[in-house]
């Protein structure tokens, strides 16, 4: 009624009231009264927004990458951005003009300026891996840009959801792949083949040097055995030698012995010899009929042997004898006689 309106804003709202060129109030969530003729109305939204972007790039292997991701931002300073774009109201309320879209692409130009050289230095592969980098990128070029800090925007953070290649490249590069993921499964059959191979390989070599210990073993065994008996024959050698040595001493003691016992005997021989012949000595030239006679014999038997001799030695003065049987029966009688 009569131009004067009621305007209420809420606490995300940071809202100027004009008038007359001048600032009559600001503040966030105000309400108040104002005379339309001579009043303007300027609303910004201080609260945080999540602007969503993509735009496309090329690589240093000329290949064309689509980024997409979004840029968390608030309005740090009201009055600066009031200054560069215009949010004003009119008379419905509604913005006279859609400045906040031409301050969300200034944002993502900066945002692409950002990152263009880092793409343009990298090949598609290493762009398509490159999200974090990339996300690093726009925050330190965002931070770092004069024309958003003169807009008063504080960034809050950069996410990149995707970085893609073209359909056709995408294709390509899952067909590179799917070769690489297939070789490499070749590759891991064929280790897992060769593997097993060598596991075997080593298994029947373990074996083979288990046989080659065994027959070591068993050799060195046989060897044992043999420098055992060696031994044994040699000991055994030894004590034969000994035992010869031993008997040898023993048989040279007793021909020391016996050759001992027969000087003896033989000087207890020559002794006697000696002794006899000196005792006989006075004997030797004797006549037998004078020793005869001498032993005092008067048995008839002696003296009748004495007389046979004496016959056989004068046989050639005799020219017969005559010996009767009745002298012989009485000496064969006393001879029995004798035994008895």
């Amino acid at each position: 009624m009569f131009g004067i309106k009621h305007i209420k804003f809420d606490s995300m709202t940071y809202a100027f009231h004009y008038k007359s060129g001048k600032i009559k109030r600001e503040g966030r969530g105000l309400s108040f009264f104002y005379f339309a003729p001579e009043s303007s109305i300027v609303a910004i939204p201080i609260g945080s927004n999540d602007l969503p972007f993509i735009f496309n790039e090329n690589t240093s292997d000329y290949q064309t990458v689509s980024i997409q991701g979004q840029i968390s931002y608030k309005v740090a300073d009201p009055r600066m951005l009031a200054d560069i774009l215009d949010f004003t109201l009119n008379d419905n309320g509604q913005y006279k003009k859609n400045d906040l879209e031409k301050l969300n692409q200034r944002i993502i130009n900066e945002a692409q300026t950002s990152t263009s050289s880092y793409i343009h230095s990298i090949n598609l592969k290493e762009a398509i891996r490159s999200a974090k980098m990339i996300e690093e990128k726009i925050l330190e070029g965002l931070n770092t840009s004069q024309p958003v800090s003169m807009l008063g925007v504080e960034i809050l953070g950069a996410n990149i959801l995707a970085v893609k290649a073209t359909p056709e490249m995408a294709r390509a590069l899952e067909a590179e792949t799917r070769e690489m993921l297939q070789k490499e499964a070749d590759q891991a059959v064929y280790d897992r083949r060769n593997f097993a191979v060598e596991q075997e390989r080593r298994i029947k070599e373990s074996e083979l040097n288990t046989e080659i210990a065994v027959e070591e073993k068993q050799k060195q065994i046989v060897e044992k055995k043999m420098q055992t008996e060696i031994l044994n024959a040699e000991n055994e050698r030894k004590l034969r030698e000994m035992k010869i040595e031993a008997d040898i001493a023993v048989e040279n003691q007793r021909k020391e012995l016996i050759d001992q016992k027969a000087d003896n005997d033989r000087k207890e021989a020559d002794a006697q010899g000696y002794f006899i012949e000196t005792t006989l000595k006075p004997y030797k030239d004797a006549d037998w009929r004078i020793l005869t006679a001498l032993t005092n014999n008067v048995d008839a038997k002696s003296n009748i042997a004495l007389a046979f001799r004496l016959l056989a030695e004068n046989a050639e003065k005799i020219g017969n004898i005559n010996i009767t049987p009745d002298l012989l029966e009485s000496v064969l009688q006393d001879r029995t006689a004798g035994k008895r």
